[in-house]
């Protein structure tokens, strides 16, 4: 018996050694004295059973901070899908954390159209000269229902199909909900702004409150926004971000797409933003930190708006006053229609796949498989 006990210290000793000269175990955060006694050890396995019941796929780490291995593919990959075991794409499948916030990739977008671009998954509705103007729809939507995987083009429902496996039940219930409030009828449009804190503080705004479309001026494309801080939280992801090198040219396709262009001025012809008819297509105009919305906006714009100011100061900052707009819009687009979130059920099913689709790295090689096994597919002569 004395040989047993001395077995289970040695037994105990080696294990609590380890835990101090390794950091990075898992458990190192539960203290070996608390499992001496029965009773503590007993409730400690009771609890973390039912932690892993409740959760696959979390571990503790250092100072019992729970997290979720977001690369882990078991817990990614539904087991109702046979169909997809042993395809080379789910070897070596990742699946990002939703919003990656180790590093701001807002500035990287708007120093390069080509990345903000990439950003856009599914096919993008042509703009197609017609007279100096643009024929486009009466109701403006950006997306075909169509999405190009080398020489097969797949809709928005075999996008959902092929991804759908692949993402959690809670992000698709997430990405259900953000669609479901969406719209394309109010855009923000953002001039000149030289600090680059202030933009993404719009673009969290705007995706906060459901816009889906941001227009992006710069006044000097050789000196593009500055001044980084990261404040966006990863909602450029989400976004349509166009680029525009002139006003001329954003608001000439704007206009096209049947927006009233409304720039927020203060001067005895705005009115007041509590006056408007938000239901209207209309796109919010915000302008430069120091100067305003610049001449070229004022003389081209439709209307002229502003915030009635109660204090001494007679302004806001630019990304509080953006804030301030697209929120009171939402909230007369509801109280006028009953909803803020306007899209038809086939532009939103086409969003979802967008969704789908920039939800991870991996998310475009499992729709290009999915492809390839149907161009592989034997065409029925029918």
């Amino acid at each position: 018996m004395s040989s047993c006990k001395t077995l289970v210290r040695t037994s105990l000793s080696c294990i609590e050694c380890g835990r101090r000269s390794n950091s990075r175990r898992t458990f190192s955060s539960l203290s070996l004295r608390h499992l001496r006694s029965p009773a503590a050890s007993n409730s400690c396995n009771l609890w973390f059973s039912s932690l892993l019941c409740r959760n696959r796929g979390v571990r503790l780490e250092p100072y019992g901070v729970l997290s979720r291995p977001y690369g882990c593919n078991v817990g990614a990959v539904s087991s109702e899908t046979p169909d997809y075991t042993g395809e080379t794409v789910t070897k070596n499948l990742t699946l990002e954390s939703p919003d990656d916030l180790s590093k701001d990739t807002v500035e990287e977008l708007l120093s390069n159209t080509d990345d903000v671009l990439k950003l856009m998954k599914m096919e993008r509705r042509p703009e197609v000269p017609n007279e100096d103007q643009f024929a486009q729809p009466n109701r403006w939507f950006p997306y075909l229902d169509k999405f190009k995987a080398g020489s097969t083009v797949l809709s928005s429902g075999e996008v959902l199909e092929a991804l759908g496996p692949y993402i959690l039940d809670v992000r698709r219930e997430k990405f259900s909900n953000v669609v479901k409030n969406r719209s394309y009828s109010v855009c923000l449009v953002v001039e000149g702004l030289s600090d680059f804190g202030n933009v993404s503080a719009t673009f969290r705004s705007a995706d906060a409150l459901g816009f889906q479309s941001v227009h992006v001026v710069s006044c000097d494309s050789s000196k593009r926004y500055r001044d980084n801080r990261h404040v966006s939280m990863g909602a450029e992801k989400w976004l349509d971000i166009e680029l525009w090198d002139s006003t001329q040219e954003c608001f000439k396709v704007l206009k096209s797409r049947g927006y009233r262009i409304t720039t927020t001025h203060v001067g005895m012809d705005a009115v007041s933003i509590y006056d408007m008819d938000w239901s209207c297509p209309t796109a919010i105009v915000v302008g430069n930190e120091s100067r305003g919305i610049s001449d070229e906006a004022l003389e081209l714009s439709d209307l002229h708006c502003s915030i009635p100011m109660k204090g001494m100061v007679d302004s806001f900052n630019v990304s509080v006053a953006a804030g301030i707009l697209m929120h009171h819009a939402v909230c007369d687009r509801t109280s006028r229609l009953g909803f803020h979130g306007d899209l038809t059920l086939e532009e939103s099913q086409i969003l979802l796949a967008e969704f789908s689709l920039r939800h991870s790295k991996s998310a475009i090689s499992i729709a290009h498989e999915y492809a390839k096994r149907k161009a592989a597919e034997p065409k029925s002569k029918l």
